[in-house]
């Protein structure tokens, strides 16, 4: 099979997982849905502070055995604490205190009961245990679990997913976006000898166990991380080490290969610097200077791993041999490079706490695409990119999905939440005060789990416009906007139809190619100008559509 008709086949996979979603959107919440996306009794009272991770991986039999102290503190007394994790692993015992405690499963969360009643504000931890056949990720990163794959030299060559489906299918934990543990956490991976395991965070030692022929590395993350940004990723890998001179001054960057990859990685991966440098000035520092940054090849297209960032793009511009803008523009950089290191801002840095408001993570970043190219390449190439990629927005469901449920929406949360944020942009019409926003965001949710009401206000406040409506007409229905007009010698008159109740957004139009700018509402306005109307077109900047009526 050539490399494009396996991207058109992923992307068909991709297009068939979204309709999948946006079906399963309408069905009735499960219970188990319940105990996955909803932050239950045996959640709220305690709030995470630290995991110390260990895994060790057996590639021939696709096993894996783990533990996890779970350290947390309390912020209301109780005794019954849920603790994730998928079938088919399972856990073999809990403890607290060197004493082994009883617990309970239901599916995929455990119920795990201490010896008494914990008080509010002390500090404590639990150990979990855990083995078992995890489940194998078909189409990974979309289809989470494990991957147990071999390179093109045939050493194994295993990586894990679990964007969506959850941490807990490969190791146990809180599997809540809204709780991330606060003093960050060890991960712990041992191998056999002859293999690598790259995660999160920093090197902290490798220690060799001889007599089970196997290594530990030990890797230390000292920041808030969600869960599903961690990963394992297990190969005879190579490494080599630079340093980015950034806006929190020295950045550790590690680039992890296969050997026969080296050669063509240390000519892609210069992308790096001119990433950071672009997202820098428009996002503020990168999140994680205290647990550097790398990038690491797998076999898959890539992932925003938190300062672990996955990539599988072919060691070429575009994304996996194709542009999404269907411009060319695409072509001008490495799309995996860019668009999963744009997730340490958002997604990493600023986190959903519910699932159904994952755009915060995939529209802005979406649109941190075009945002690169402008910062390189010009105004015009960042608005031609992100209006061709209008090209891949369906509209078949909401992009806010359901809260509670660990339903996320469509995924039109990507190229329309860019082509969103392109719009209020220009509806702002103010680019220094736009790029104020940008930067005040990740300052002021710094390292924090954000409602997308937060991420709205902050918007409408710092922008100094009610953009509510137009967050409800984008987010929350399928329906694009349409301005519909009607010319009249020297007169426009012109309305929104197609929108909720109350929208208003200002637009800007070019009447006999002269700019201006109209504040449509849903009754009918007018404008007049010098001579008769012979032209009218909304600026492309702005995702509407027009109706002219007679």
């Amino acid at each position: 099979m050539s490399k494009f008709k396996y991207f058109n086949l992923l992307f068909f996979l991709l297009l068939v997982l979204l309709a999948v979603s946006a079906f399963a959107q309408n069905e009735p919440i499960s219970r188990q849905e319940t105990l996955r996306g909803s932050i239950t009794p045996e959640r709220e009272w305690w709030d995470l502070q630290h995991y110390d991770l260990s895994v060790e991986f057996f590639p021939d039999t696709k096993k894996i055995k783990g533990s996890n102290v779970i350290s947390f503190k309390t912020v209301k007394s109780d005794y019954v604490m849920q603790i994730d994790l998928q079938e088919p692993l399972a856990i073999t015992k809990v403890t607290h205190k060197n004493k082994d405690l009883k617990y309970k499963r239901e599916g995929n969360a455990y119920f795990v009961y201490l010896e008494e009643e914990l008080p509010k504000d002390i500090e404590d931890s639990i150990t979990v245990y855990w083995e078992g056949t995890p489940t194998e990720s078909k189409n990974p990163p979309w289809v989470g679990g494990i991957t147990w794959g071999r390179d093109d030299l045939g050493e194994h060559f295993i990586t894990t997913t679990c964007q969506g489906i959850g941490a807990s299918i490969w190791w146990a934990n809180k599997d809540h976006g809204a709780d991330e543990p606060d003093k960050g956490m060890n991960i712990n991976i041992t191998v056999p000898e002859n293999l690598a395991a790259v995660s999160n965070g920093r090197l902290k030692k490798i220690d060799e166990n001889k007599a089970e022929k196997t290594k530990t590395f030990r890797w230390q993350v000292t920041n808030p991380i969600n869960n599903y940004g961690v990963n394992a990723n297990i190969g005879n890998y190579v490494h080599w080490e630079e340093s980015y001179q950034g806006l929190g001054g020295k950045l550790d960057i590690q680039y992890w290969t296969l050997p026969h990859q080296k050669e063509a990685a240390m000519k892609t991966f210069q992308e790096v610097p001119r990433m950071l440098k672009a997202f820098e000035y428009w996002f503020g520092k990168y999140p994680f200077y205290e647990d550097g940054y790398k990038l690491v090849t797998v076999s898959y297209p890539g992932m925003e791993h938190q300062s672990s960032v996955t990539y599988g793009n072919w060691f070429r511009n575009g994304y996996r041999a194709r542009d999404v803008s269907f411009t060319g523009i695409g072509y001008k950089f490495d799309f995996i490079i860019v668009h999963e290191s744009g997730h340490e801002w958002f997604g990493n840095n600023i986190s959903m706490k519910d699932a159904a408001d994952m755009w915060i993570h995939e529209g802005f970043t979406n649109y941190s695409e075009n945002l690169f190219v402008e910062y390189y390449f010009g105004k015009k190439d960042g608005s031609d990119y992100v209006i061709g990629s209008r090209k891949n927005i369906q509209n078949k469901s909401n992009i806010i999905g359901t809260y509670n449920s660990n339903r996320s929406g469509s995924g039109d949360m990507y190229y329309k939440g860019g082509n969103m944020l392109h719009t209020i942009r220009n509806v702002v019409g103010d680019d220094e005060k736009w790029r104020g926003i940008l930067l005040g965001l990740n300052k002021d949710f710094w390292h924090q789990t954000v409602t997308t009401q937060q991420v709205e206000n902050y918007i409408s406040q710092k922008s100094g416009i009610d953009l509510s409506k137009v967050f409800d007409q984008y987010l929350r229905t399928t329906k694009i906007p349409v301005l519909q007009y009607k010319t009249d010698g020297k007169t426009v008159s012109y309305k929104w139809t197609n929108v909720v109740a109350g929208f208003a957004m200002p637009v800007r139009v070019n009447i006999n190619g002269k700019e201006v700018s109209l504040k449509p509402t849903e009754t009918t306005q007018t404008f007049t100008v010098d001579g008769d109307v012979n032209s009218f077109e909304v600026d492309r900047n702005f995702y509407v559509e027009t109706e002219a009526v007679k």
